[in-house]
Formats: C-alpha cells, sequence, structure tokens
C-alpha cells in the first residue's frame, strides 16, 4: 500500500487493484487492512472498506482449518 500510495502521489504507474486483492485473498488481508488505514490508501474506495474486512475473516478461517486438520492428524 506504501508504494502504490507513493506512485499515486507521482500519478506514476501504480499497482492494479486486482492485485491488491489478490495478495490480500492469500492470507495478505491483515497486512492491507493495516496498509489501507496507516498510509490512508484505498479508504474511501467502497470495494476495499468492504471487501478486506470480509477477506480477512476468510484468512482467519483458512488457518483455522488448516491447523485444526495438523492438530487432529498427529493425535
Amino acid at each position: 500500500m506504501c508504494y502504490d500510495k507513493k506512485k499515486s502521489i507521482k500519478r506514476e504507474y501504480r499497482i492494479s487493484e486486482k492485485t491488491l486483492f489478490m495478495i490480500a485473498l492469500f492470507l495478505g488481508g491483515l497486512g492491507i487492512y493495516y496498509g489501507m488505514y496507516n498510509f490512508r490508501h484505498k479508504t474511501k474506495n467502497l470495494h476495499f472498506t468492504i471487501l478486506i474486512p470480509i477477506i480477512i475473516i476468510i484468512n482467519i478461517l483458512t488457518i483455522y482449518f488448516i491447523l485444526s486438520k495438523n492438530v487432529l492428524n498427529i493425535l
């Protein structure tokens, strides 16, 4: 988000929203969310303010199910 924000200020080529969502989906949701509010980037974009928290929940559920499967296999 910091890199994209700097590029935005300079009006240079930027990271696509699709790429940012893909990063969030592959267990990067918390980082994207933190970056949004830390760098004040994409916070007014409704897609990001709604979908990133949903993706974070999906990330948490994914990690939970992966860990619970491994714990059950060990026992």
